[in-house]
């Protein structure tokens, strides 16, 4: 079980990594087609940063630690621990 959990650390922290990768590729992305369209203005940049970023770490980010929690055991001993109060 703890080599199932040093799998799962090690897969989440590559993840988390590729991740981090493709949130700022999108910004830049984001960024780019906005200033190909109009100006950029130093507000639009910080929203975009903010809001392009921030929600693909975020969702990305949560799916993860969904998947983690899965593959490291996690999720079975809680699944263990209430079923035996309940019986």
């Amino acid at each position: 079980m703890p080599h199932d959990r040093q799998n799962a650390a090690a897969d989440f922290r590559r993840i988390m990594k590729l991740i981090i990768l493709l949130a700022v590729v999108f910004t830049i992305g984001a960024l780019v087609y906005l200033g190909a369209t109009g100006e950029l203005y130093l507000h639009m940049v910080v929203a975009v940063i903010g809001g392009v970023f921030i929600s693909v770490l975020l969702g990305c980010g949560l799916f993860a630690a969904a998947f983690f929690s899965d593959k490291s055991g996690h999720d079975q001993s809680v699944t263990d621990a209430t079923r035996s109060r309940v019986d």
